[in-house]
C-alpha cells in the first residue's frame, strides 16, 4: 500500500545543476584548448606573425669529376636500360654504349628471355628510346651485344683496364634495379679474381664461368650488363650477378636484395668478347681439351678416366695431350694460385685468351709436377 504523503509517488525532477557543471567542464575543455594552442603559438612564434624559414641560396651544380656525383654526371649519358619481350618470358636489364654505331653491351642472361626473335627496347638516361637487334651473344661468358640504327648523340662509356684495379678502389655501380633507371650506387673493390659460376640448364649447358671483380656496391635485379666504373668514370666492369641472402648464391635471377655481395666481369674480358662478337658474330673460349671428373670431392679438379661419349678424358693431340696431362691427374694450381674445384680450373682458363701459356701445377702418383700447357681454341 502507497503512502499518503506522495513522495514515493510522483517522479523526482532531476537536478540540472549537475548537467551544468558538466557543460561548464566541456566548455572549460574546449576554451582551455583553444586558449593553450594560441599561447603555445605565441610562446614558439613570438606573436602572431607570419613564418619565414631560413635556406641556403642557389649554388653551382658543378661537382668534383672525382666525387660520385661527378662519375654518375659523366657516365650516365653512356647508359641504357633494356627492356626485352619474347616467348620466353619478359625482362629488364641495363647496358652501356660501346661506340657511335650504336653498339651496346650487356648480359647474355638479359637478352636471354626475348630468344631469338624477342624485341628489345634501349632507354637512353635522358628518356629517349630505340628498338634493338641481337648482334652477338655468348653464355660461356655471360655477355650479348646489342645495336641500335639511326640514333644520334650517342655517348660512349669509355673502358679502363681491369688488370689496373686494386681492393680497396673506389668504384660507381649505374643500372635499372627493380626497372629504376639511372640508379646510382657507389662502394669499392672487395676483391679480385672470384671463380663465379651462374647461370646453366638441367643438362649443363648455358654455364657463365667468371673470374669476377667483387664489389660492396649495392647491385640488384635490373643492374644486370650495367657498367661499374672507376674514380674516373671508365668501365672496369660489367655487373653480372649477385648473392642474396637465403638464395645460395648464384646469378642474380631471383628477387632478393642486395647484401654487398656483387660481381661484375672484368672489362678486359667484356672488351675481347664485344670485339668478337661484334666482328665475328661469335666468341671463341680458350680450352685444354681435357674431360674433368665432376663427381670429384677432392681438393684441386682431377682429369676423368673417360669423356662422356667414352672417349679418351685427354684429347689426343689437344693442348693437355701435348702439355703431358694424363687421366687421373689433380690439376691444384694455376700460375701459383690454388684451385679447389674443377670450376675453377675452368674459370681460371676463360679469364686468358687462346695462345696464352699457363703454368699447371698437378699431382700424379702421389707426386707433384709442373706442366706448361698452351690454350686452344673453341668457339661457342
Amino acid at each position: 500500500m502507497l503512502q499518503s504523503d506522495g513522495s514515493a509517488g510522483a517522479p523526482k525532477r532531476k537536478s540540472r545543476k549537475g548537467l551544468l557543471v558538466l557543460g561548464a567542464v566541456a566548455l572549460s575543455l574546449v576554451t582551455g584548448g583553444i586558449g593553450g594552442g594560441i599561447g603555445a603559438y605565441i610562446e614558439r612564434n613570438g606573436g602572431v606573425t607570419e613564418v619565414e624559414l631560413g635556406q641556403a641560396g642557389e649554388e653551382s651544380k658543378d661537382r668534383a669529376p672525382e666525387s660520385v656525383a661527378g662519375i654518375a654526371a659523366s657516365a650516365l649519358p653512356g647508359v641504357v636500360t633494356l627492356h626485352v619481350s619474347g616467348d620466353d618470358g619478359a625482362g629488364t636489364g641495363t647496358g652501356f654504349v660501346l661506340d657511335s654505331k650504336g653498339h651496346i653491351l650487356t648480359n647474355n642472361h638479359v637478352v636471354d628471355p626475348g630468344g631469338g626473335d624477342g624485341e628489345i627496347s634501349v632507354t637512353f638516361s635522358g628518356g629517349e628510346t630505340a628498338s634493338a637487334k641481337i648482334v652477338g651473344r655468348d653464355a660461356g661468358y655471360d655477355l650479348a651485344v646489342v645495336k641500335v640504327s639511326n640514333v644520334k648523340g650517342l655517348k660512349p662509356l669509355p673502358l679502363g683496364n681491369s688488370d689496373n684495379v686494386q681492393v680497396g678502389d673506389p668504384v660507381v655501380a649505374i643500372g635499372a634495379p627493380f626497372d629504376l633507371s639511372n640508379t646510382v650506387t657507389s662502394g669499392i673493390i672487395s676483391a679480385k679474381e672470384r671463380p663465379i659460376t651462374a647461370g646453366g640448364e638441367a643438362d649443363g649447358s648455358d654455364v657463365s664461368y667468371v673470374n669476377a671483380l667483387q664489389t660492396d656496391a649495392p647491385i640488384n635485379p635490373g643492374n644486370s650488363g650495367g657498367p661499374l666504373v672507376d674514380s674516373k668514370a671508365r668501365v672496369i666492369g660489367i655487373n653480372s650477378a649477385i648473392r642474396s641472402a637465403g638464395d645460395g648464391g648464384g646469378a642474380e635471377g631471383g628477387q632478393a636484395g642486395s647484401i654487398g655481395l656483387g660481381f661484375a666481369i672484368p672489362i678486359n674480358t667484356g672488351k675481347r668478347v664485344a670485339e668478337q662478337l661484334i666482328n665475328e658474330g661469335r666468341a671463341t673460349h680458350p680450352v685444354i681439351e681435357v674431360t674433368l671428373d665432376t663427381e670429384f670431392t677432392g681438393d684441386g679438379a682431377r682429369v676423368a678416366e673417360k669423356a662422356a661419349g667414352g672417349g679418351p678424358a685427354v684429347k689426343p693431340g689437344g693442348p693437355g695431350a701435348k702439355a703431358g696431362i694424363k687421366s687421373g691427374d689433380v690439376v691444384t694450381e694455376v700460375d701459383g694460385q690454388r684451385i679447389h674445384a674443377g670450376e675453377e680450373l675452368i674459370v681460371k682458363i676463360r679469364a686468358h685468351e687462346p695462345g696464352d701459356r699457363l703454368e699447371l701445377t698437378i699431382e700424379r702418383d702421389g707426386k707433384e709436377r709442373t706442366l706448361s700447357v698452351t690454350l686452344g681454341e673453341a668457339g661457342d
